[in-house]
């Protein structure tokens, strides 16, 4: 492997940690800065949501309703895999698990398109696969297939 591939894939990794911790935290103008300017998320079954902005309105009418509970949202992701890498370019696999307050809420697959932008790597396509969602989900039965 050579070291601008281990570079690449700790940059993708650094991407993946931020869209996480700043997504759990509502922290929408960071969240939005890990797609690219006209990146893409897409909930399957679903047209993309394309740009920025657009993620960023999409998601704020994602998060519950405020219930008196404290809220909780963790994002764990694993087995993230490596499809294809070239030196702009990369897609990428992922597994996600996400834990709120009522414990495992949901869980699914992220398939990922990367490209270098500058000394980044954002994400220019996002599909979201949810696998499974707890029947008292506070965040899946939302959005129908989300995460």
């Amino acid at each position: 492997m050579e070291l601008l591939e281990l570079v690449a894939r700790e940059h993708i990794r650094d991407t993946l940690a931020r869209y996480n911790w700043s997504g759990d935290s509502l922290r929408l103008d960071e969240f939005v800065q890990t797609f690219c300017e006209d990146g893409e998320l897409q909930l399957r079954g679903r047209v993309p949501v394309r740009g920025r902005a657009a993620i960023a309105e999409f998601l704020g009418g994602v998060a519950p309703p405020q219930t008196g509970v404290a809220r909780i949202v963790r994002h764990n992701l694993t087995n993230i895999r490596s499809l294809e890498l070239t030196s702009d370019r990369g897609r990428f696999a992922s597994y996600f698990t996400v834990v709120t307050e009522i414990g495992l809420d949901h869980c699914g697959r992220y398939r990922d398109t990367f490209v270098r932008v500058g000394d980044e790597w954002l994400i220019q396509h996002r599909l979201v696969s949810t696998d499974w969602a707890a029947p008292n989900s506070t965040m899946a039965s939302r959005t129908a297939d989300t995460e």
